[in-house]
């Protein structure tokens, strides 16, 4: 599978689109907004150079109503540090997305942006420049130093590809069958897989960046993770489980190869925060100013009915994942895929109400 190429949310305003169904991102981004707010507020009181042209990137960005919150977020910030000043500063703002991620619809969404923002801050932010820059965040997306602060929201737990040696041992026989990521019946070898693409993406990202960033620059980033050092646990895979569950079925009666699922395995991975702060000390450019774990409800905390959980729950990851699932399996099953994996976490979340485990990192650039 070449991710890079393939994965992107759903596009457009439609029913199963990610600008439709993104409300646990943006759950996550209200959460992670103290945390924003303080770096943004610190990057602005520290001993760093007086800005004048400030850099700003936001990596990851999708697209839909979650791609400028984040950055009213931080204007918002700047204004409350230093309103007196904000007008003579420009702002350099970056959105990033992987090549076919739909800026299209970002675009579109500028011209009420400019109004609303130009409504609230008046000709204080006129020196605001928006621009889009796609590509690959594991690597290098910008000059040199050119950046202040740069944020991340529900992108680094995409690997930049499936972990190799995920194939069929010797024997024909799949390493990790019926599974399509990590779970309880997975070997160790497909564990320290996943674990080792991580750190390898986790360290170029962390290489690139440093390049990138001034000394004394910022850098929040939000992630999927887990709070146990086992990997397999409900908490950073089990909404992977069901949707095998729900493929599997699908075996059952005839409409997909096993054969199929067995070859699938998904570019994702969910870290302890221990695995975050090695790498980190492993690389060495950054210093860890916060490292915070919150728990996320699937369905966003939504106080609906468990059948209409479950719905939300599937629109939501359908948004995420159908551009890679479809890619693998045809476009045809999507529809009936998603209503069995609705009808799956309906059933689990009247036992159990699992909840995703999201971690927010806030480091500082070396000097």
């Amino acid at each position: 599978m070449e991710v890079l190429q393939i994965l992107h949310m759903n596009q457009g305003n439609g029913e199963t689109s990610y600008a439709q169904n993104s409300k646990v991102q943006g759950k996550i981004l209200s959460i992670a907004k103290s945390i924003i707010d303080e770096a943004v507020q610190k990057l602005l009181c520290s001993n760093i150079a007086p800005i004048g042209s400030m850099g700003i990137a936001d990596l990851g960005c999708s697209s839909g109503p979650n791609a400028f919150l984040v950055i009213s977020d931080i204007i918002d910030a700047i204004h409350a540090t230093h309103s007196s000043s904000s007008s003579s500063r420009e702002f350099r703002v970056f959105l990033n997305d992987l090549f076919s991620n739909d800026f299209n619809t970002i675009f579109m969404s500028l011209p009420a942006f400019y109004n609303q923002l130009k409504k609230e801050k008046g000709d204080r932010f006129e020196s605001f420049f928006i621009s889009a820059v796609p590509g690959s965040f594991y690597g290098r997306l910008f000059p040199a130093k050119c950046l202040h602060f740069v944020h991340s929201s529900s992108s680094l737990h995409w690997l930049s590809q499936v972990p190799p040696g995920l194939d069929c041992q010797a024997g024909g026989r799949a390493l990790n069958k019926g599974k399509i990521y990590i779970s309880k019946t997975s070997p160790q070898c497909v564990l320290d897989a996943y674990s080792l693409q991580f750190h390898k993406d986790f360290s170029l990202f962390l290489k690139s960046r440093a390049e990138e960033i001034v000394g004394g620059g910022r850098m929040v980033l939000s992630l999927m993770g887990r709070s146990s050092s086992d990997p397999s646990t409900q908490e950073s895979c089990y909404q992977w489980e069901l949707l095998a569950h729900a493929l599997m079925s699908m075996v059952l009666e005839g409409l997909i190869e096993e054969e199929t699922v067995d070859s699938f395995n998904a570019p994702y991975y969910a870290p302890s925060e221990e695995e975050l702060k090695l790498e980190l000390e492993n690389e060495g450019s950054f210093t860890v100013d916060r490292l915070e774990a919150f728990e996320i409800d699937w369905d966003g905390g939504a106080e609906i009915s468990v059948v209409a959980s479950g719905q939300r729950v599937a629109k939501t990851i359908r948004a995420v994942v159908e551009s890679i699932i479809e890619s693998h399996f045809g476009k045809d099953i999507m529809d009936d895929l998603f209503r069995r994996y609705a009808e799956l976490v309906a059933d689990h979340l009247s036992k159990s109400r699992t909840k995703y485990i999201n971690l927010v990192l806030s480091v500082i650039r070396k000097d």
